[in-house]
């Protein structure tokens, strides 16, 4: 099973330890030479000060993070985690991401969500309503760019190293973006949304059993019919026994193995994690761990 962790870049406070080119080149290699899929960072440009004082965090820019994450290794998956295309202008997210992922050899996993902070949106001049509109119409434009064919008599080069553009992960957990996946997309990557307040300020669906994921993924399963899609819908999930508390994470590997057992039943194929740890050295020993006690035991 495919398993993309996350690079604790959002980490400010800690300052150089995880957030310099030292520190995510090291980390990006660590997780590589312990056999995970994917490293990811997230996206928050500007966030609010009331997100902040309420388990919100900051995060360097995506691409250019990534970028220092590739140059320092060979084969892992540059993953955003998740991308909020509706910050941005289309055609630039497009050429940025055709950049990075011809500079990695076709190492990008294109994570994208609608976003949620309304307060973000303001601070960058982006209106909140319309948002899904936009991400849709968005990652429609950023495929046609990827073509490398002349439109409206402009033409984007170069073209992603993959034909079509890199695999694209659609966050979220309502059923409009479920649709999103189901229409546009190679995979769903919904999250557990734990407390009833989180899923609220979150502006999303409570899903925290495997049941819960089950009976979306029913719907998922239901619409592709409808809408004629053949092709696997890759489903990413984190599980719940992983979930991030401000900055406290304790994981315990059978618990995590007896509920990746439950979710693939399901349906999950891929997961989405972070990991504990307050320095470099601590982070490194978590990953070896959480390779040792957990990715030798997964099924294919």
């Amino acid at each position: 099973m495919r398993v993309s962790v996350g690079l604790p870049v959002h980490r400010v406070e800690l300052g150089d330890e995880f957030v310099s080119a030292d520190a995510i080149g090291e980390l990006a290699l660590a997780a590589e030479e312990a056999g995970f899929h994917a490293v990811s960072v997230t996206d928050h440009p500007f966030p609010g000060d009331k997100w902040m004082a309420h388990g919100g965090h900051h995060a360097l820019d995506p691409f250019s993070s990534l970028a220092f994450a590739a140059a320092a290794t060979s084969t892992v998956m540059l993953h955003t985690n998740l991308l909020v295309l509706a910050y941005r202008n289309p055609w630039i997210a497009a050429h940025q991401v055709a950049t990075l992922d011809r500079l990695s050899g076709g190492r990008m996993l294109l994570g994208i969500g609608a976003g949620y902070l309304e307060a973000e949106f303001d601070a960058l001049g982006v209106p909140f309503e319309g948002r899904n509109e936009r991400t849709d119409e968005g990652i429609r434009i950023m495929k046609r760019a990827w073509t490398g064919e002349s439109i409206d008599g402009n033409t984007m080069r170069p073209t992603p190293a993959r034909p079509g553009g890199p695999p694209i992960w659609i966050g979220g957990n309502t059923k409009r973006a479920v649709r999103r996946a189901v229409e546009l997309a190679d995979g769903w990557s919904p999250f557990p949304s734990g407390p009833a307040k989180v899923a609220e300020r979150t502006r999303t669906q409570a899903l925290n059993t495997p049941e819960d994921l089950g009976a979306a993924i029913t719907y998922a399963r239901e619409y592709a019919a409808q809408v004629g899609r053949t092709e696997r819908l890759d489903v990413v999930f984190m599980p719940l026994s992983l979930t991030m508390i401000g900055h406290e994470l304790s994981w315990e590997s059978k618990r995590i193995l007896d509920e990746v057992h439950a979710l693939v039943d399901v349906g999950m194929t891929a997961m989405s994690i972070m990991l504990p740890g307050d320095s470099r050295a601590q982070f490194r020993d978590e990953l070896a761990r959480f390779s040792d006690e957990v990715l030798s035991q997964l099924p294919d």
